[in-house]
């Protein structure tokens, strides 16, 4: 028996610390090929007529459930003449954080989340099954490694009981949409991080090996209770990683400071010797929505000139929002909160406040687009009366094209008892059946009863 525990102290011990030591999370890979972007995703051939953008929140298994509970709906909704649902329609999905495991399992498995994310997902403890990963006595020797973390348990967790291992190269072969666009944060600037081939090009990496469940855990990294996921932003010549719109971009700081920041941002990654890595938290700290990935996508990347020429004739953005308004009042007391308290609230005022400017913001946008549109027709009205060469006005926004902005939240809700309910529940990746339930069958009423998704459904079919 002594002799066993020798052999314990002065042979297995060392050796467990030994590949402690060599425990490393899985490392992007150099660029080889073009990855996955939106450009690709070209199916089926008449996907733009209906376009249709899903943005799904932050807020653990809330926001998950939430979403869940949308896309249920919508795949009830049918359209008029046609042989296909709503949600047959959607192009784009961006997520963040709790909505990225309920958006990349849609643009994964499609129509398996309705039968297997239950199961796979919301009707787990998550946490809990974290928490016991973290406990078993064979992790501590490689949580013990510098460059293995909680963060790298999570996602290996999520890999094989989530995603079954499926990276983004299984997107990018099909072809056809919904784009995915995971979002996470930068932590060097605080910039927004997406999940693409085109964010990947600025680290010189291919994402078409990538792990999902790696992209998903670091959109939802939440500060103190994981540490960042890393990736290595590889060396790679400053004229590839950057585009001629980046170079463009930072010339004009007095004319358009938008493009400056975002080219600002992208030239970080040009200069691999002095930012060799990248280290990667919660999408929400940079947008608790992920509608501004759908905002860059209609200025830079394809939106907006599919509009121009006419090719949609409908754009719905729909923006799942699983923000709650905390029961607490920090300011009946006189002493002050305690520090948990007080970094807890550093981290979600900001996101809260931030996703209501994004969403008025983006509205906003859109509302200039259909203004713009009708002094274009009125303007085109007066020409056809007074003129007599029957001169046209190029069309703006495809002519006619329908428009709509749907804000999907608590807020929504009449009755002060159930958004009080609602408002209540944890941010965290462990609730009941019975909770869940209630957010599924909520996502759908709240889809179906907002005036702004009702007006677009009877304005656009």
């Amino acid at each position: 028996m002594k002799r066993f525990s020798r052999l314990l102290c002065f042979g297995l011990v060392p050796t467990l610390l030994l590949f402690a030591g060599c425990a490393h999370y899985p490392l992007n890979q150099p660029i080889r090929q073009e990855g996955y972007s939106f450009e690709k995703c070209t199916q089926p051939p008449d996907a733009d007529e209906t376009f249709v953008v899903l943005t799904f929140s932050g807020g653990g298994t809330r926001a998950a459930a939430l979403a869940y509970g949308v896309l249920e709906k919508m795949r009830r909704i049918k359209l008029p003449g046609r042989n296909r649902t709503l949600l047959d329609e959607v192009d784009v999905i961006s997520t963040v954080s709790g909505g990225s495991f309920t958006g990349a399992y849609y643009a994964l498995f499609g129509d398996r989340i309705f039968t297997d994310f239950r199961k796979d997902f919301l009707d787990r403890n998550i946490q809990g099954e974290l928490a016991g990963e973290v406990a078993n006595p064979v992790n501590w020797f490689r949580l013990a490694s510098p460059w293995f973390s909680r963060i790298d348990l999570a996602a290996e967790l999520y890999d094989r009981s989530i995603f079954a291992s499926a990276t983004f190269g299984e997107l990018a072969s099909r072809g056809r949409r919904p784009f995915l666009i995971v979002n996470a944060t930068n932590l060097q600037d605080g910039a927004r991080f997406e999940f693409t081939g085109d964010q990947f090009r600025y680290l010189g990496s291919e994402i078409l090996s990538f792990p999902i469940a790696r992209a998903v855990a670091a959109s939802s990294a939440f500060p103190f209770l994981l540490a960042p996921l890393s990736l290595v932003n590889y060396p790679y010549p400053a004229g590839k990683k950057l585009t001629e719109e980046d170079r463009l971009a930072l010339e004009d700081y007095w004319l358009n400071r938008r493009r400056y920041q975002a080219a600002s941002s992208n030239a970080l990654y040009a200069d691999a010797a002095n930012h060799p890595y990248v280290h990667l938290m919660d999408g929400g700290l940079s947008d608790n929505l992920g509608l501004r990935a759908v905002y860059d996508l209609y200025l830079r990347k394809g939106i907006r000139a599919r509009i121009n020429d006419g090719r949609i004739k409908r754009f719905l953005v729909i923006v799942v929002n699983a923000k709650t308004e905390s029961p607490e009042k920090l300011d009946r007391s006189e002493s002050p909160p305690s520090l948990a308290k007080v970094a807890y609230k550093t981290c979600t005022i900001s996101m809260d406040n931030y996703a209501f400017e994004t969403v008025e913001g983006f509205r906003n946008l859109i509302e200039e687009r259909l203004r713009m549109q009708g002094v274009n027709q009125d303007c085109q009205t007066l020409l056809d009366r007074h003129a007599s060469d029957g001169y046209r006005i190029p069309s703006l926004a495809g002519g006619d094209m329908k428009l709509g902005v749907v804000d999907v939240s608590f807020d929504g809700l009449p009755n002060p008892s159930e958004r009080a309910y609602f408002n209540g529940l944890p941010t965290s990746f462990s609730l009941t059946q019975e909770q869940v339930e209630k957010l599924i069958e909520a996502g759908g009423r709240l889809l179906e009863e907002n005036p702004d998704f009702r007006e677009f459904m009877q304005e656009a079919f």
